[in-house]
This record gives C-alpha cells, sequence and structure tokens, in this order.
C-alpha cells in the first residue's frame, strides 16, 4: 500500500512539511528530512527548485533560487535521496513544476521516484486534462500518486473531478494567492473551508498555503486531516538552521 494512503488512514491529524531542496546548503536535503521524521512530522513535501516559480511567495522563491545557485538540479537530488529509505520511512513528496520534469524526461523521472522512494508529486503547473490524456499511465505504472490543488475560485464541478482522478489527498489550497505565512485565517477562509466539508469528497483535504503556527494549524484541520507547512518552516531555517526544526515543530503541535 502506498505510504501516503496508509498515513492517512491513521487517527489523528497530519502535519506535511515543505522544504525546498538544497536550501539552506546543497547537502541539508537528507538531514533536514531525517530531523523532521524524528521530531513527529507525518509526510514530507520535497521542493525541487525551478527558475520561474509561478505559484510560491517570496520566502519560497527566494530559497529556490539560493538552492539553484548552491548547485541543486534534478540529478543531484535523486543522488541525494538515495537510500533515503533506509533510514525514513514517512511518505516522501516532491513538489515542484512539470517543466524540469520533460526536461529529466517523464518516464526516467518517475523510474528514479520509484527506485528512491517517492510516494507522490505534486506539480501545480501540469493541469488536470493533460496529466489524464498523456502522463497518468505513467505516474500511475511507477506507484506515484498525482496531487491536485484546488482553491476557493476551483468549481464545485471542477472538485468533484479532481475527487475523481485523485488515489490519495486533495491539496486543498486555503486562499487565491501565492504561498506565504498569515498569523490567522479569516471570514473568508471558513466559508471556503465550510463548503468543501459539505461536499463529502471521496478523498481527504489536506490544507496548504498561509499555515504558520499552532493556531492557524489547528483551525485548518478543524475540518480537514491536515495541513503544509513551508513558508513559515523556510523562515526558520534561514534564521535558525537546522538545529530550530524540533523546537519549530514542537511549537505547531503544541
Amino acid at each position: 500500500m502506498n505510504r501516503i494512503v496508509q498515513k492517512l488512514q491513521e487517527d489523528k491529524k497530519l502535519l506535511s512539511i515543505y522544504f525546498t531542496a538544497g536550501y539552506p546548503n546543497l547537502d541539508d536535503t537528507e538531514t533536514i528530512i531525517k530531523t523532521l521524521e524524528n521530531t513527529g512530522v507525518d509526510m514530507i513535501e520535497i521542493g525541487l527548485p525551478f527558475s520561474d516559480p509561478l505559484a510560491d511567495g517570496p520566502t519560497i522563491q527566494a530559497s529556490s533560487t539560493a538552492a539553484l545557485h548552491n548547485g541543486m538540479t534534478t540529478t543531484k537530488l535523486f543522488e541525494q535521496l538515495e537510500g533515503i529509505r533506509e533510514t525514513v520511512s514517512i511518505p516522501l513528496i516532491i513538489m515542484g513544476y512539470f517543466n524540469p520534469v520533460l526536461q529529466f524526461g517523464v518516464e526516467a523521472f518517475c523510474k528514479k521516484c520509484q527506485d528512491i522512494g517517492i510516494d507522490g508529486l505534486i506539480l501545480p503547473d501540469l493541469p488536470l486534462a493533460e496529466y489524464q490524456e498523456h502522463y497518468r499511465a505513467t505516474f500511475e505504472k511507477y506507484g506515484l500518486s498525482t496531487i491536485f490543488l484546488i482553491t476557493p475560485q476551483t468549481s464545485d464541478e471542477r472538485i468533484r473531478e479532481i475527487d475523481a482522478a485523485s488515489s490519495t489527498f486533495i491539496y486543498m489550497v486555503s486562499s487565491a494567492s501565492t504561498t506565504g505565512a498569515q498569523s490567522d485565517f479569516g471570514n473568508a477562509q471558513e466559508a471556503y473551508f465550510n463548503r468543501i466539508a459539505a461536499m463529502k469528497l471521496h478523498h481527504p483535504q489536506v490544507v496548504g498555503f498561509g499555515i504558520s503556527n499552532a493556531s492557524t494549524f489547528e483551525f485548518a484541520t478543524l475540518k480537514t486531516k491536515g495541513a503544509i507547512i513551508g513558508s513559515a518552516f523556510i523562515k526558520m531555517l534561514t534564521e535558525k538552521g537546522i538545529q530550530g526544526i524540533s523546537n519549530f515543530i514542537s511549537s505547531i503541535r503544541k
């Protein structure tokens, strides 16, 4: 069974952390993954840096630029992740843009993901129809769950199409904006969360964008399975480094 599916079956609210591979330093990737698992994180999204990250806010964009300057590439990331499954058991998801996947070769990329134990892909710029027509069979051949995004502007019809095409969870973007931390959520987000909960979708939702602390994590997970923290985690890495991870995760889980 896919590790993501297994994790979703656990009777708890899931905390997923996003970080940019190769940041703050090129060789930090493996250490960050192991440290996150050891501090009780449920899933990890490994960001594959790209030169034109349209969906990302300034914090993640800056980390992506720095990682590229550090020398991070798709090939380098796969090299860093060789053997990761000898010590790490939680779900690992690669999040990035489709262009680097195309450049590497879609089937070659998927095969490498399978070889090293990647469980899923989040590719925000890969349209659902394009995925279903051209790439679904290849992704599924290598055991990869493709996770699609919905936003407050996504129609109910479209959300149900995404639900039908999903195999693990739906990435529920909290607001119509780029990534970035917020201190709290407002009425618009609450109405959106209620709307999605009322749809009673087949697949669980995990909320991303704007989760930064214990209160936003708690609010985001009232009616969903979990939440993803990205920008706030990267800001912490920038300020405190890897040694700050344990306290950061503890502050979310308190």
